[in-house]
């Protein structure tokens, strides 16, 4: 075999696929390593994941909006109103200092407590489960919703804040930690909604997992996680039916496995690359609640295994960029939240995923930033833009944002002449 010389007279290595394999990986390496990687990241995953919800709520809930509302953009507009709130709050979040973020967890705790508690008393409950309080002019809250968000600020806070004055044990991280958590989950389970029950859990966990806890401790803390389950299941007889459906849903596929089982059959029925955007049948009045909580079903059927891969690669790039957020900031509230936000987001995307495919129980949790619902949609942006403002406090972040210069935003406020700046000239 022949090789050839560089310019310096040493005979280079002999291309192959070993050598094309090793420059693909070092160009990976070099990728990973610029500062705003993970800003990066945020934005891409969080955008697309967004696009692709607001296109599935339009073909998943096109037929039952025209049934119930007469026009097929009904929910579609609703879910576009509250995404148009929502990207601006996440941009201001992205902007406002880790200072903010420490600060407003506590009134945040105290609103969504207020919240909880007002939903037992004037909540509507619907399939089982008391979530929401109905506002005049179709509008609807979710009290449970943002109770994620503020346990993520509030808890993240209260441990950074024991962790500056020194080594101190984990027993004590647990006051006031696990009762505020418990108060949560405790009228959350009042509701009847176990699914968020869950996801209260999981960012509790990754607060005690990030501070080091002992793995006795959550050994015991699961124990005591599957004794509550078990009695919300024994007391709720429509829980025992979910279980059933969930071990056999075929057998009893008309009634308790009548969901499973349609979903089911609109992620069979997609194949490699879908049936075709807007083409799915089981929307037709057949999958019950195709635009929220199964709203992933209709996406296999739609867009095949391809979609729904990919949906499942954009979470865990998200969930990569939230942990790469807390390993590389010194920052203990920001790893703390940060990796809280990543229990959060990527776990409930990972119970309803699934719940879809039927290897985990019907939770009735949505899929974040694809399923229907503004009150899931806002606290998950406002968190998303908190993620960015933390990622800005990487190593040479900063730096590199200013090199950059001034993003579109700032230029078109620029070119319409209200102010900003131009590459370091100010404009007026």
């Amino acid at each position: 075999m022949s090789t050839t010389a560089d310019e310096r007279g040493r005979p280079a290595a002999a291309e192959g696929p070993g050598s094309w394999a090793r420059e693909q990986l070092a160009a990976l390496k070099e990728l990973l390593d610029k500062p705003l990687t993970t800003y990066y990241l945020i934005i891409m995953c969080s955008a697309l994941l967004l696009a692709l919800g607001l296109m599935m709520v339009l073909s998943a809930s096109s037929v039952e909006a025209l049934q119930k509302t007469g026009s097929p953009f009904s929910w579609f507009i609703k879910q576009s109103l509250s995404a148009a709130i929502g990207v601006p709050v996440m941009y201001a979040c992205s902007r406002l200092p880790v200072k903010f973020f420490r600060w407003v967890g506590y009134p945040m705790m105290v609103l969504s407590i207020i919240g909880l508690v007002m939903v037992l008393f004037i909540g509507s409950e619907e399939l089982g489960a008391q979530r929401w309080i109905y506002l005049p002019g179709g509008l609807t809250i979710q009290p449970s919703e943002p109770a994620k968000l503020g346990l993520v600020l509030w808890g993240a806070d209260l441990l950074a804040r024991r962790a500056r004055q020194g080594r101190i044990e984990w027993r004590q991280m647990l006051i006031p930690l696990m009762p505020g958590t418990a108060i949560l989950a405790v009228l959350v389970m009042l509701g009847r909604d176990l699914g968020t029950t869950l996801v209260l859990f999981m960012i509790f966990l990754a607060l005690l997992w990030v501070v080091g806890a002992p793995i006795k401790l959550f050994g015991g803390l699961m124990a005591l996680a599957v004794l509550a389950a078990v009695i919300m299941i024994k007391v709720e007889p429509y829980r025992m039916k979910r279980i059933g459906a969930f071990l056999n849903p075929w057998a009893d596929a008309q009634d308790g496995g009548y969901q499973a089982v349609q979903g089911q059959i609109a992620m069979g029925s997609g194949g490699w690359f879908g049936l075709g955007l807007g083409a799915s049948r089981q929307k037709w009045s057949w999958l019950p609640h195709g635009e929220s909580d199964f709203i992933f079903a209709i996406l296999g059927e739609e867009l095949g295994l391809m979609g729904t891969l990919m949906v499942v690669m954009l979470f865990g790039l998200l969930g990569y960029a939230g942990l790469r957020v807390a390993v590389r900031v010194n920052d203990a509230f920001i790893r703390l939240a940060a990796a809280a936000m990543v229990a959060w987001i990527v776990g409930q995307a990972t119970v309803n995923m699934g719940a879809v495919i039927g290897v985990l129980p019907i939770t009735g949790i949505p899929l974040p930033l694809v399923s229907y619902g503004g009150s899931a949609l806002l606290p998950t942006l406002a968190a998303l833009g908190m993620l960015l403002s933390f990622a800005k406090r990487e190593p040479g972040a900063r730096e590199a944002l200013a090199a950059r210069g001034p993003g579109p935003a700032a230029r078109a406020l620029s070119w319409l002449g209200l102010g900003g700046t131009t590459r370091g000239r100010v404009t007026r």
